[in-house]
């Protein structure tokens, strides 16, 4: 496996550590608070998508394992979150471990057919995506009236900074 997606992977994972850390600084009611115009509805809800997202098509597409599907509403604080990203953590570092030929193409079952896809793109989909849904948090941080505070911004980690 080529190891600058594991160095890119470790940025994502502080960066991810940054909106952890900010939501554990919120009310608890906060973080669940559901708000009807944005998708998935709350803070918890997002970041539960984030994680199912990764798990489904690192997962369950590209490493053949079983769907682990759990209930956003059974995460009920940031600590149980952490715990649902460590399983994701530990995907793909299995990812990372087994995938080689990053480039060639993979078939894969998505929705009623197959999609033809690389394993280099079945890392970065569910990260890109992740960082898509962190802006969604970030705004309906805003809007509950707790918006993530000055100082490192959420994008990647600065290099200084692993």
């Amino acid at each position: 496996m080529n190891d600058d997606l594991r160095g890119f992977y470790r940025l994502v994972q502080g960066s991810r550590e940054r909106v952890f850390a900010w939501a554990e600084s919120l009310p608890p009611q906060v973080y669940t608070a559901e708000h009807p115009e944005f998708a998935y509805g709350s803070l918890r809800n997002i970041q539960a998508h984030i994680a199912d997202c990764c798990l489904s098509w690192v997962g369950v597409r590209g490493l053949g394992m079983a769907e682990n599907d759990v209930p956003s509403d059974s995460l009920r604080d940031v600590s149980a979150m952490r715990e649902r990203f460590q399983q994701v953590d530990g995907v793909l570092g299995r990812a990372f471990d087994s995938f080689s030929a990053l480039d060639e193409p993979l078939e894969i079952q998505w929705r009623q057919g197959t999609l033809s896809v690389t394993r280099r793109w079945l890392l970065l989909h569910p990260i890109t995506h992740e960082f898509h849904h962190k802006g969604q948090m970030l705004a309906l941080g805003r809007v509950l009236g707790h918006p993530y505070p000055p100082g490192p911004d959420t994008d990647l980690l600065l290099p200084s900074e692993v």
